[in-house]
């Protein structure tokens, strides 16, 4: 489990919470937060309301009524809701004004996709290092405006979204082991979708459940554009020969990532549910305790559970429909253990260029990016609620699932684990 709260972010929550108590909270208001985002960008289309009210003003209910938000959490709400409706009025803005980024031609982007902690975000790095891609950048999502020139091209932008991450850190510094986070370092796609406001990152951040259970029957399709649109944006500035892009999340949608971007690559990572759940448990846990008060891990655990194994069922229900050539599957114990050969089997796989500058990037994002570099995570699942017979029931069709045989990257092609389990642990330790 997480530590306890530095003592200074325990006593400003202290603080505010007695300023709630007489008005004094900051306020969630979904009229006074566009209003506010409007004034200060001095623009007013937001575009289609039908595409991003009803989930903006269902998860300002949800912040308001189920996150039990501490002081620091409800100005970390406010202030990224602020942010995203101002990024959404200026990309729409820029679009309108510069009709040639609708021109951009996003063409058979690389997505990594996997349940949470199988070796997604060291993959997504890896096949991002190549000189040759383009992978959305952290200070560039947080500050795309203008569109950037290069990758170091604003020192400015870069200094202030490492500031903004130094300071995060403070207020959750157990969540550093667990997921690295850096301005320089590539930014999951959850971050481009949120300013539609039907994004998976809420549920991350925040205890909102009546958002979850709307978002799992939501159409995001309107999401996937937004990150079209913000990929296009992006693009216009500088490109790559394809776009590698990543997030766990679209194991729940696939069918509508595709919808959009119908040439799409797809590299899907693969390890022991048993080890995944209680990862990412911990992982929400940490998140959602430093915005929050009262967060119950066994609760966790259970939506956990309960959404990795509904997204996963739904990722293979399409995967049977797609052509060989579109999809490789990567195991954790590849990735970890010749992670070279991982990258180079998923260049083949794709018929993509392997140059001697793809090796020698891995071997740099490997060398700056170490394993335990920011501290061990460990949890265990019995922490979370969870058993062993509670993720093998659960995952019992992903065990089985092989409409493909069963391999790794590097030779052939399993949709699951059909292989016996191979990561089978009640302790872990891990980055």
């Amino acid at each position: 489990m997480p530590r306890k709260q530095p003592l200074g972010v325990r006593a400003l929550n202290a603080a505010g919470a007695l300023a709630g108590r007489v008005g004094l909270s900051p306020s969630l208001d979904p009229d006074g937060l566009v209003a506010a985002a409007r004034r200060r960008t001095g623009l007013y289309d937001l575009g289609d309301d039908a595409a991003w009210r009803p989930g903006f003003e269902l998860l300002v209910a949800s912040l308001e009524d189920e996150a039990g938000l501490t002081t620091i959490g409800r100005i970390a709400a406010r202030t990224r809701l602020l942010a995203l409706l101002e990024t959404r009025l200026r990309l729409l803005d820029h679009r309108a004004r510069h009709r040639d980024v609708a021109e951009q031609v996003i063409e058979r982007p690389i997505f990594v996709l996997g349940l949470p902690r199988t070796g997604t975000t060291v993959l997504y790095g890896m096949l991002a290092a190549n000189p040759a891609t383009r992978a959305p950048l952290s200070w560039e999502v947080a500050r795309p405006f203008p569109p950037p020139t290069g990758p170091d091209a604003d020192r400015e932008r870069i200094g202030a979204t490492e500031k903004e991450f130094r300071q995060f850190f403070k207020l959750a510094p157990h969540v550093e082991a667990i997921h690295p986070l850096g301005a320089r370092l590539p930014q999951e796609c959850l971050a481009l979708q949120a300013p539609s406001f039907v994004s998976y990152e809420f549920p991350t951040t925040f205890p909102v459940p009546s958002y979850w259970q709307w978002l799992r029957g939501a159409d995001v399709r309107p999401a996937y554009q937004f990150e079209r649109w913000f990929l296009q944006h992006l693009q216009s500035g500088y490109g790559g020969a394809h776009w590698v892009l990543k997030t766990p999340a679209h194991l729940m949608w696939l069918d509508m990532l595709l919808e959009v971007f119908p040439d799409a690559l797809l590299v899907h990572t693969h390890r022991d549910p048993t080890t995944v759940i209680a990862s990412v448990s911990s992982l929400m846990f940490a998140l959602r305790s430093a915005v929050a008060n009262g967060v119950d891990p066994h609760e966790v655990g259970r939506e956990q559970l309960e959404a990795w194994a509904w997204g996963l069922q739904r990722t293979l229900d399409v995967r049977g429909r797609l052509a060989e050539d579109r999809v490789v599957d990567v195991r954790f114990e590849d990735t970890v253990g010749d992670p070279v050969g991982t990258v180079r089997s998923v260049y083949e796989r794709f018929g993509l260029p392997l140059t001697g500058e793809v090796e020698r990037g891995v071997r740099a994002y490997l060398d700056a990016n170490p394993r335990d570099k920011h501290g061990r995570h460990t949890y265990r699942l019995e922490e979370f609620g969870l058993t062993e017979a509670d993720c093998d029931a659960a995952f019992a069709a992903y065990a089985t699932a092989s409409p493909r045989d069963p391999g790794s990257a590097s030779g052939s092609h399993a949709v699951g684990l059909s292989a016996p389990k191979i990561c089978r642990v009640h302790y872990v330790t891990e980055r």
